[in-house]
């Protein structure tokens, strides 16, 4: 009956093997595997030393025996550190499996020194198997070592139960019962059960549980489970290279998408593909140059496709170039009808926008000729005015580096710069004869009164640089090169370069239109006297844009006779 105890745990512990291997995935924890091949060796260990009928045969299958007390204990505590992610430094790991394989080749000594049993007998009591030992020093070692290893485990749960959330406290449970349950039927298992040792069935419980725990950890690990969700659904393409551009593989999925692999053998060069090579290889490169170059988009048969590219990793090793396609055609169909609706929104609002624009601009046209209607002796003046300022830019642009938005406005600004005569008083504003000084410093007082009007007028609009060239058209349009203008005296460049341009088309074209108190002036005797004035009333680095322009200006005024 004592044989059959053996055999059943060594036969249950080869068949929880066996499961093992047909569920293992190669993302498991290594110290599990270990465990689930050495439990059936230490198992055999103890089922041949049940049969044993001699000392020599009794201490060979305990040797054996004692891979599972050495090694075993050993990957235990390192599963549980590994599964309650903690993680151990390498070499400290490494400096574990040497100090175990010590303790293990010293148990080999036993029955040929006193280095592991200082003495050693065989008996058989009722079928049952006993050896009489008398422990050596590395016995004593071996002991130390195993309750380390119990200690260091059930600290590492403890530590991971208080502190790390991430670790489900399901498994935490499942690994402390075959560590209590080892450490029972180590230490006082013949104290229980004097016939037979209670460590096999330990060995085979805590198959049982690493079973469910690989079942538990399965659902837990989020890089493995969304790996396998990707391929088995059928949604996602996988394609892999190395970093020679050699193909790897790939799923179905991928394959539909781009049938060339079906016609690449497995380590082949990609570049044997044409088609391959000018689409996969060309993002790949591209990748690998710029890594934030992780997103094309591939369009095939009427379907929009999203690849993301990669690396491959082994481990923490990179080793070539991951690629996932996914059907995108519904997202980019999605995103080309909101792009058409807002294209055709936009242009509505352009449209209205225009509209409004155009309505406000004819408003202000309205307002400056209403003012302009007061005044009996510069009838079109706003309108040949703007034309003059628009002559003038038209032939600024290029040389003076104006923008277009520059040109724009002071050309819409124009009618505006005698919004201010709107507060002269009828007697002044309508006067057939020239102003008397005081007269005179009344008239003056529209500059200053057309930037306020304007101001009030524009105030609040999005477009800042219009009001600001509109403002400074109607307020310094009578300042002087000099100085000796109005109404602030400003000199040079101290007045805006719109008012400069304003300037020279205002008294152009009071020099060449018929006012009530004088004729018009020939185009030579006022091209005499706006020369004269370059560099006094005048900006003189207008001049040469003036004489280029003037053959238009004469040719306008000419068509207005």
């Amino acid at each position: 009956m004592i044989t059959v105890y053996y055999d059943v745990m060594l036969l249950l512990s080869l068949a929880m093997a066996a499961i093992y291997v047909f569920i293992w995935h190669k993302h498991f924890d290594v110290h599990i595997s270990l465990i689930f091949a050495l439990v059936p060796v230490a198992n055999l260990g103890f089922a041949l030393m049940a049969r044993a009928q001699s000392l020599e045969e009794a201490l060979v299958c305990n040797r054996l025996a004692y891979i599972g007390g050495c090694y075993l204990l050993l990957f235990t505590m390192l599963s549980v550190f590994s599964l309650c992610h903690i993680q151990l430094n390498r070499w400290i790991r490494a400096g574990l499996v040497t100090f175990t394989t010590a303790v293990y080749l010293s148990a080999l000594t036993m029955g040929h020194s006193d280095l592991f049993y200082k003495s050693v007998s065989f008996e058989r009591v009722n079928g049952a198997v006993f050896l009489q030992k008398e422990y050596g020093v590395m016995h004593a070692v071996f002991f130390g070592m195993v309750l380390t290893y119990f200690l260091m485990s059930i600290g590492a749960m403890v530590y991971s139960y208080l502190k790390k959330k991430q670790v489900s406290r399901k498994v935490i449970y499942l690994l402390f019962m075959p560590v209590a349950v080892a450490m029972v039927s180590f230490y006082g298992g013949r104290h229980i059960v004097p016939q037979v040792e209670l460590i096999p069935a330990a060995y085979t419980f805590a198959l049982a549980v690493y079973l469910v725990i690989i079942w538990r950890i399965c659902l837990y690990d989020i890089t493995d489970t969304a790996v396998d969700t990707l391929v088995q659904s059928g949604d996602t393409g996988l394609i892999s290279f190395d970093f020679k551009y050699n193909y790897l593989g790939s799923n179905r999925t991928a394959r539909a998408v781009f049938p060339e692999l079906n016609n690449l053998t497995v380590d082949e060069t990609a570049l044997r593909s044409a088609l391959v090579a000018d689409t996969a290889l060309a993002w790949l490169k591209t990748f690998r140059e710029d890594e934030t170059q992780n997103l094309q988009h591939y369009e095939k048969n009427d379907r929009s496709y999203e690849v993301r590219i990669a690396y491959l990793f082994d481990g923490r090793r990179k080793r070539g170039f991951q690629m996932f396609i996914t059907d995108d055609t519904r997202e980019q169909r999605y995103i080309q009808l909101i792009n058409r609706f807002n294209s055709e929104l936009q242009a509505e609002v352009e449209e209205k926008t225009e509209h409004i624009v155009e309505m406000h601009d004819k408003l202000i046209l309205g307002m400056a000729t209403m003012v302009e209607s007061r005044d009996n002796s510069t009838g079109g003046h706003i309108r040949r005015t703007s034309e003059g300022v628009r002559l003038l830019v038209e032939e600024m642009r290029g040389d003076a580096g104006l923008t277009d938005e520059f040109c724009r406005d002071i050309v819409k600004a124009a009618p505006m710069h005698d919004l201010g005569k709107i507060a002269v008083d009828d007697q002044i504003l309508r006067k057939p004869g020239r102003f008397t000084p005081e007269e005179f410093q009344q008239m003056k007082a529209h500059a200053a009164e057309g930037a306020r009007i304007v101001h009030q007028i524009l105030e609040g609009t999005d477009d800042e640089d219009f009001q600001r060239i509109a403002e400074n058209v109607a307020h310094y349009h009578h300042e002087r090169w000099d100085g000796s203008g109005y109404p602030d005296g400003l000199k040079g460049e101290e007045i805006p370069l719109e008012a400069r341009i304003m300037a020279v088309a205002d008294v152009y074209d009071a020099l060449v239109s018929k006012r009530v108190y004088k004729e018009k002036m020939s185009f030579e005797k006022a091209d005499a006297i706006i020369m004269e004035g370059m560099g006094t009333q005048f900006d003189r680095s207008l001049e040469p844009y003036y004489q280029r322009v003037r053959p238009k200006l004469e040719a306008y005024y000419s068509a207005l006779d």
